[in-house]
Formats: structure tokens, C-alpha cells, sequence
């Protein structure tokens, strides 16, 4: 008779004082407390973004502080495009859209690593054009 082994939880692959350095060294950030500002506001925001499955198998990937961080936002009723979410971390952090975009890019091309392929497939397609770069990944469009 088989016996079937009882699941075990996910655990992160990471701890979060890696992601911070993998982050730290992706944003070129002086340190790790400079990295952990992006990483709040990034993932923050990409909580008010994604709902429904890809949100909890995200934050399952993540070290249990950024999936905190992640988690804790309640989604917002309207979608932004990738534009429109780099505009609102500026104005949230009080930065400027290129620095915003800069922390978007170091923190999400992590949070891409960390998530895998499959996953980052299933999240950009819930999410509107324009995240796909920020991921670093190229955003194709299919011509009408």
C-alpha cells in the first residue's frame, strides 16, 4: 500500500535580507535599507493590482516580510496600466516617475525570479499592458 506523503507548506526560496541584496545590487542602491524603501513601496502596490490565485502563489514565493507588504494591500477596483502604477509609486513616495520606475524595475525583476515563469505568465495576463517591461520582460502585441 502507498502511503501518501502529507503536503508540505511552500517556503520561500530566499530569506529577506538576500532578496534585499539581490534587489540592492539589481537598483545599484547604496544599501539594504534603500533597497527595503523600494521593496515596500513596490510591493505595496503591486498588491492594490493583482487579485485571485496568482496573488496567493505570489506570496508564497516571497520571503515572509515582502509577502506581508504584499498581502496586506486590498485591491484596487480600477487597474492600472504599467504607466499609471509607476506615476502612483512616485506620487505615494514622493519621488519623481524615473525613480519610481527604477525601483519598480529592481524590485519586480526579483519578485520575477522568485516567482518563475509560469507564474509571471499567469500574472501578466490578469494584469493591464505596459507590466510585462516591468518585469523585464518584452511586452509583445499580437497585431489586429
Amino acid at each position: 500500500m502507498f502511503v501518501q506523503p502529507a503536503p508540505v507548506p511552500p517556503s520561500p526560496g530566499i530569506t529577506f535580507d538576500q532578496m534585499l541584496e539581490r534587489i540592492r545590487y539589481a537598483g545599484a542602491y547604496p544599501t539594504c535599507e534603500r533597497a527595503a524603501q523600494a521593496v515596500r513601496a513596490v510591493m505595496s502596490g503591486l498588491g492594490r493590482q493583482l487579485t485571485g490565485e496568482e496573488r496567493v502563489e505570489l506570496a508564497a514565493c516571497l520571503p515572509i516580510e515582502a509577502a506581508i507588504t504584499f498581502t496586506t494591500q486590498i485591491p484596487d477596483i480600477e487597474s492600472l496600466t504599467g504607466f499609471g502604477f509607476v506615476k502612483e509609486i512616485a506620487a505615494r513616495t514622493g519621488g519623481t516617475p524615473a525613480t519610481a520606475r527604477w525601483d519598480t524595475g529592481a524590485v519586480l525583476t526579483t519578485v520575477a525570479d522568485l516567482a518563475g515563469p509560469d507564474l509571471l505568465d499567469r500574472i501578466l495576463a490578469q494584469l493591464p499592458s505596459g507590466y510585462a517591461l516591468l518585469f523585464g520582460r518584452a511586452e509583445l502585441i499580437q497585431a489586429a
